[in-house]
């Protein structure tokens, strides 16, 4: 049972707890092991839409989502209530809600939006740390007993963060990082020592939280019939080892009420900390990304160098004009150099992307990484060669590899872009450009069942602009496609932006693609056709035909 204090809810000592083993829980969890830190965490519901709505400036009240690899990642509460759910595809959430605003992933745009809402917190509460963009985290032991209990510090710090960003927000107060963050989804205060009857009837899939990759072990769980984190909680410490290994005792310590890593006693060594200084000053945004990937790589091999690896990262900057800036970043799993980079960046964009009067009054000057929280880190050590696969590390790509970073140290940081295969049912949509030193995933979006993709190989240029042509059947009429995707007539010569034409040798198509399917006052059929043309050097063409388009032809790309 709850009961309702304003617009929170309180979970007290007694309550809460269920009878038999799961009520055991509860009281072992309370007394085991050293004291759980108590936990406030701030979280901001459907951030990147958020973050996306309002750098687009799309207002609130439309359905909007986020998508990465195809997918939705987030969504706001107006296109749940219209069927959108996270993981959908692209098509079916389109398909469900047809008028729902479409946003690409962008970490940094979110971060950057973030950060005056981590600096209204901070202004209430010191050691505010960033788990990522849409939520942080601080321990209050010290601030509820100053501002005379945690209810008041909560509607304060809500109060807080309403008037100096305008950003909704939901607070939670619990003992330890993982049940005060489910706390904050529900806008719960649990009692001290409360944590594991609070934890107990919840989903066992609250443990696949964002960045922490326990999708696996939660679909494991289910199919073995264990749908709670109180029936999981319950299975001996021994067995869920012997099972489910390091990653499942992890995960049973979080479904106890417990932290997921004993509390640190030690602070690590001043020497592990990584600062530069910056001669002239840095005050762009490319060039601290550019700037963040060698640090990174610098503090990294630091850590590994003596077996650790960071948990929480502190970034301390200080500008031409003595300002000082501090963030500290909370990590799920140990950070891996692209992760400390990314975050650096995303920091950066926060800070010098402000407002006129909240910004810095000059740019950066000195830079400090400091590991407030170090691992083993025996998982991230590499093999022998220093390789993450076959083929990846040979002496011909690490002198590519120090090409590619010379141009950019040159160009700047995106100037320098490689190709990787991706999906999509048109040529120019297999290939997606990402900047080098960007992580090069695929998740295996390339080899999905695309029905409307083209047969055989894909042209191998691509051309951006567009190249109106006429095609003519033997008569001198020009070809169109029929509603049953048939031509009226075959190809039999072909003029090219207003030259002379070109006989054609051979043909084969039409191929339909029907485009926004799901809305039908946008939705449009277009076709594509191959063909080659006659000449001195003949030449093989991908056209393209969309109805209620002039020209109805155009080059889509050309085959070698």
């Amino acid at each position: 049972m709850t009961r309702e204090d304003g617009d929170l809810a309180w979970v007290p000592d007694n309550e809460g707890a269920v009878e038999g083993a799961e009520h055991s829980i509860v009281d072992s969890g309370s007394r085991e092991g050293p004291p759980i830190s108590r936990m406030l965490v701030l979280w901001c519901p459907d951030w990147p839409v958020v973050a996306a709505a309002a750098t687009a400036g799309v207002p609130a009240h439309l359905p909007a989502a986020v998508f990465a690899g195809n997918r939705v990642v987030a969504c706001s509460a107006v296109a749940r209530s219209n069927g959108v759910r996270r993981g959908m595809r692209r098509r079916e959430a389109q398909a469900r809600c047809p008028d729902v605003e479409v946003f690409a992933e962008d970490p940094g745009r979110d971060a950057r939006l973030f950060e005056p809402v981590a600096a209204a917190v901070e202004e209430l509460i010191v050691g505010v740390e960033v788990v990522r963009p849409g939520v942080v985290a601080v321990p209050i032991s010290g601030a509820s007993a100053y501002f005379g209990g945690e209810d008041r510090l909560v509607e304060l710090l809500a109060d807080r963060v309403a008037s100096a960003t305008g950003a909704e927000c939901q607070v939670g107060v619990a003992d330890g990082m993982f049940a005060a963050t489910l706390a904050a989804h529900r806008s719960v205060l649990v009692a001290r020592g409360a944590g594991g009857a609070f934890l107990a009837p919840l989903s066992v899939t609250e443990l696949d939280q964002p960045g922490t990759e326990r999708g696996e072990l939660v679909d494991l769980l289910r199919r073995l019939g264990i749908r709670t984190l109180g029936a999981f909680a319950a299975l001996p410490e021994r067995d869920v080892v012997s099972r489910f290994g390091s990653a499942g005792l992890l995960a049973h310590r979080l479904a106890r009420g417990r932290d997921e890593r004993p509390p640190q006693r030690r602070r690590p060594p001043p020497e592990l900390a990584v600062t530069t200084t910056f001669d002239p000053v840095l005050d762009r945004i490319d060039a601290a990304a550019f700037m963040a990937k060698t640090l990174a790589g610098r503090f990294h091999e630091g850590l590994a160098t003596r077996g650790l690896a960071c948990t929480r990262l502190g970034i301390h900057a200080t500008t031409e004009n003595g300002e000082e800036l501090s963030r500290i970043w909370r990590c799920a799993g140990p950070l891996t150099p692209e992760g400390i980079a990314d975050r650096v960046r995303w920091q950066f964009e926060g800070w010098l992307r402000k407002g006129d009067g909240i910004r810095p009054t000059s740019g950066v000057a000195e830079l400090r990484l400091e590991p407030e929280e170090t691992v083993e880190g025996h998982s991230l050590q590499l093999g022998l060669w220093q390789g993450g696969g076959e083929g990846e590390h040979t002496p011909e790509s690490e002198r590519a590899g120090r090409a590619l970073v010379h141009v950019q140290g040159l160009l700047g940081p995106d100037s320098v872009f490689t190709a990787v295969p991706d999906g999509g049912s048109g040529p120019a949509q297999r290939v997606r450009m990402v900047p080098w030193g960007d992580p090069r995933t695929t998740e295996g979006r390339e080899a999905a069942p695309w029905p409307e993709r083209l047969p055989g190989l894909s042209p191998a240029t691509i051309f951006d602009e567009i190249i109106p042509v006429i095609v003519a059947d033997e008569n001198g009429e020009q070809v169109s496609v029929t509603d049953r995707c048939v031509l009226t007539g075959a190809p039999r010569s072909v003029a090219i932006d207003g030259g002379g034409a070109r006989d054609v040798l051979g043909w084969a198509g039409p191929w339909r693609v029907l485009a926004k399917w799901w809305a039908p006052e946008g939705a449009a059929t277009c076709a594509r056709l191959q063909v080659v043309l006659s000449g001195a050097n003949p030449i093989a063409l991908l056209l393209n035909w969309q109805e209620k388009r002039s020209p109805l032809w155009t080059v889509e790309g050309m085959y070698d």
